[in-house]
């Protein structure tokens, strides 16, 4: 809203600013409508450089990496951290019990602020459901100092770890007492 006509001290608009500045907007937009720009000079660069250089400008050539990378259309940002949102949430069955979460591994430790064992189930969860790529967890040790710069948003917010033999046989082992 346009305040300028308006006096502050009587607590009206004063007309003869409004009908100026009417005046002065209708003939600004005037002035602006369908007026091609005749100009054939190159553009000069607007720097402070001692030496003005001609700039070429291309808007549709062929090889413009921004209209043809394929990768930046299909790639979608992805927020950091978005576990967190499901930290407090429990889980609960038919007969409204809550469920008992899953114990996770020693060996598999979350990283980055307040990250608990279910937020990094939930993680986990997410990238063995959403990715066929494998899961590693954080490989760079920088992630330690400051999980939002050393990302790797592929991967959840975890530890590198390994899954060994050992780690499969203790899981065949509780999958075969289970069905007895």
């Amino acid at each position: 809203m346009d305040l300028s006509s308006f006096d502050f001290r009587t607590g009206k608009l004063l007309m003869s600013k409004l009908n100026k500045n009417r005046q002065r907007i209708h003939h600004d937009h005037s002035q602006s409508k369908g007026k091609p720009d005749l100009n054939t000079s190159l553009p000069v660069r607007q720097t402070a450089s001692i030496f003005k250089q001609p700039v070429t400008k291309v808007t549709n050539h062929p090889s413009n990496k921004v209209k043809t990378d394929p990768q930046k259309a299909v790639e979608q940002p992805r927020q950091l951290f978005w576990e967190k949102k499901l930290s407090g949430l429990n889980t609960y069955d038919i007969a409204e019990e809550l469920v008992k979460t899953m114990d996770l591994p020693k060996g598999l430790q979350g990283v980055g602020p307040g990250y608990t064992g279910n937020t990094l189930l939930s993680a986990l969860a997410s990238a063995l459901h959403t990715s066929s790529a494998p899961i590693t967890g954080q490989l760079s040790a920088a992630v330690e100092k400051n999980p939002g710069v050393w990302l790797n948003t592929t991967q959840p917010l975890c530890k590198a770890f390994m899954v060994t033999d050992e780690d499969i046989r203790y899981e065949l082992t509780l999958h075969t007492w289970c069905k007895h």
